[in-house]
C-alpha cells in the first residue's frame, strides 16, 4: 500500500523564489505571502484568511464524506480534565508532547515578587500551579469518559464526530509540524470487526479525497512517537500488528513524506481504561480517523502555489462549489 497514487503538479515556487538567489523555505514562503504570521515562537503561528477558507473548505469535505453515517457531532474546548488527562495514559507514551495550563496561586507577596522577577527579567513562573485542566492532545481524549458515563453501548455501536484545537510540545520550523493544530476526527466504538470495517472504509474514503484534490499520496503502517527505550518497542509492536496506517503527502520535502491522515484501531486500549462495554458486556474497542487540516492545506500549498486564486478550477470548485 505504500505505491504512490496520484502525482499532482508542483507549485510555483520558481516565480516565488526568484526575488532570491538562495532558495527560501516553504515556511519562510509563507510568511511572506502572509499565509502564516509569526509569533516568536516555532510552532505557534497565526493564519490569514486566505489560509482559513482552505481549513474550513477541508473541513466541509470532511463533514460531506460522514454525512450519511449518522455520526453524533460534539466539539470540546482545546483543553480537558487533567484526571481524566492521567488517566488515560498518555504521559506513558508521550510525556514529553504534553502541555498542562498552570495558574498563579499566590498571595500579594508572592504577586510582588512575581512583578520584580518580570521587572528583572528573572524567572517569574515559581508561584505557578499546575491547574484541572491540560492541553487536549488529540480530539478525541476527551469523548472517552464522556462516552463511557452513558453506560454499555448499543448493539450497533456508536459514531461520533469530533473537531477540536490540540496541542503537542514539539518546537520546529516545519510548518507541518505546529504546536498548535486543529484535529478532525470520527470515532468509532463497537466490537472489533464493526471498527476495523470502519477503519477499511475510510482508509477508501480519505484516499480518494486527497487524489481528487490533486496530492501525491501514499499510504503506509506508521507508529506513534512513543517516548523512550519502552517506547521503541510499543512503537514495533503498533507496526507489526498493523494498528496505525498513515497518508502521507511530501510537503516539507520529498524524503520525508508529511502524515496528513491516520487510520488508528486502539483495540481495547481506550475501552479498559475507561470500562465501556459492548452490548454483550464485552470490552469495546474503538478506532479513529483523523484529519489534520492545516497540514492538508499545506499540503495543497505545496503543491499547487501559495497564490490561491490561481489554483485549478477543478480543485477550487471541489472546495468551494
Amino acid at each position: 500500500m505504500d505505491q504512490l497514487l496520484a502525482p499532482a503538479p508542483l507549485s510555483d515556487e520558481v516565480a516565488d523564489d526568484e526575488v532570491s538567489s538562495e532558495p527560501r523555505s516553504l515556511l519562510d514562503r509563507l510568511f511572506d505571502r502572509g499565509l502564516l504570521v509569526r509569533t516568536g515562537v516555532d510552532g505557534l503561528y497565526g493564519r490569514s484568511g486566505d489560509f482559513e477558507s482552505v481549513v474550513e473548505a477541508i473541513d466541509r469535505l470532511a463533514t460531506k464524506l460522514g454525512a450519511g453515517d449518522g455520526a453524533e457531532s460534539l466539539r470540546f474546548p482545546p483543553g480537558m480534565s487533567r484526571p481524566a488527562f492521567e488517566r488515560s495514559g498518555y504521559l506513558k507514551g508521550f510525556p514529553n508532547l504534553a502541555g498542562t495550563i498552570h495558574c498563579f496561586c499566590g498571595n500579594d507577596a508572592d504577586h510582588a515578587r512575581l512583578l520584580s522577577c518580570i521587572e528583572a527579567g528573572t524567572d517569574w513562573t515559581g508561584d505557578q500551579a499546575a491547574s484541572e485542566i491540560v492541553l487536549t492532545p488529540a480530539a478525541c481524549y476527551p469523548l472517552y469518559p464522556v462516552a463511557a458515563a452513558r453506560g454499555a453501548l448499543p448493539e450497533a455501536g456508536l459514531l461520533f464526530d469530533l473537531q477540536s484545537y490540540c496541542f503537542r510540545h514539539e518546537p520546529s520550523l516545519e510548518p507541518t509540524r505546529m504546536q498548535m493544530f486543529r484535529m478532525r476526527e470520527y470515532v468509532r466504538m463497537g466490537s472489533p470487526d464493526q471498527v476495523l470495517a470502519f477503519r477499511e472504509m475510510w482508509l477508501e474514503r480519505g484516499t480518494a479525497m486527497m487524489r481528487e484534490l490533486g496530492l501525491p499520496i501514499a499510504v503506509d503502517p506508521a507508529n506513534d512517537p512513543f517516548f523512550g527505550r519502552a517506547g521503541r518497542m510499543l512503537a514495533n509492536n503498533q507496526r507489526a500488528q498493523g494498528l496505525k496506517f498513515e497518508l502521507n503527502v511530501p510537503v516539507n520535502s520529498e524524503d520525508k513524506p508529511t502524515a496528513c491522515l491516520s487510520f488508528n484501531y486502539h483495540q481495547d486500549h481506550f475501552g479498559t481504561i475507561w470500562d465501556i462495554k459492548q452490548a454483550d458486556g464485552e470490552v469495546a474497542h474503538t478506532a479513529c480517523v483523523g484529519f489534520g487540516l492545516e497540514r492538508i492545506t499545506l499540503a495543497l500549498l505545496r503543491h499547487h502555489g501559495l497564490d490561491i486564486k490561481a489554483w485549478p478550477a477543478a480543485l477550487r470548485e471541489r472546495l468551494w462549489g
